[in-house]
């Protein structure tokens, strides 16, 4: 009786799914790459923040920031990092990232810092985040598929 039910179970999933095509090496591996541009940054950012290092606190005072914020700021961007490289989790990371993202978006937004150099520069973040995981993940995929 459990195969039975499994068996329904594994076609009704499967009928829900939309069918996504495995990617090819080339877009497996250039989506790794993607991704690791995207963690190295992220987590030299987080390191640089965990480390309280001078030029990090220079920096976030500069765009507002309290010193005592920097550290915080290093853990989420840490919570965050480990989140979305654990394969299972990895959309959920990506999620958190964009919303982290969006703050330092807003946040040099209002100090008036150059828009493409400075304020755009987390959205380049996200692509890398984003571009990467869609080209290496099939759920990913599957959920951004055109019907």
């Amino acid at each position: 009786m459990t195969t039975i039910a499994s068996s329904i179970a594994s076609r009704t999933a499967a009928a829900e799914t939309p069918a996504v095509a495995d990617p090819g090496k080339k877009a497996l591996w250039t989506g790794r790459a993607l991704s690791g541009l995207a963690v190295l940054f992220l987590g030299f950012d987080a390191v640089f923040k965990l480390t309280s290092a001078e030029a990090a606190a220079s920096a976030s005072a500069q765009l507002g920031w309290s010193a005592g914020a920097i550290l915080q700021l290093g853990v989420i961007e840490l919570v965050c990092l480990a989140v979305y490289l654990v394969p299972r989790t990895a959309i959920l990371g990506a999620v958190l990232w964009t919303g982290y993202l969006g703050g330092a978006i807003a946040t040099h937004l209002r100090v008036g810092d150059p828009l493409l150099s400075h304020t755009l520069f987390p959205l380049y973040v996200a692509a890398l985040v984003w571009g990467g995981l869609w080209l290496r993940d099939r759920r990913v995929r599957a959920l951004l598929a055109a019907k």
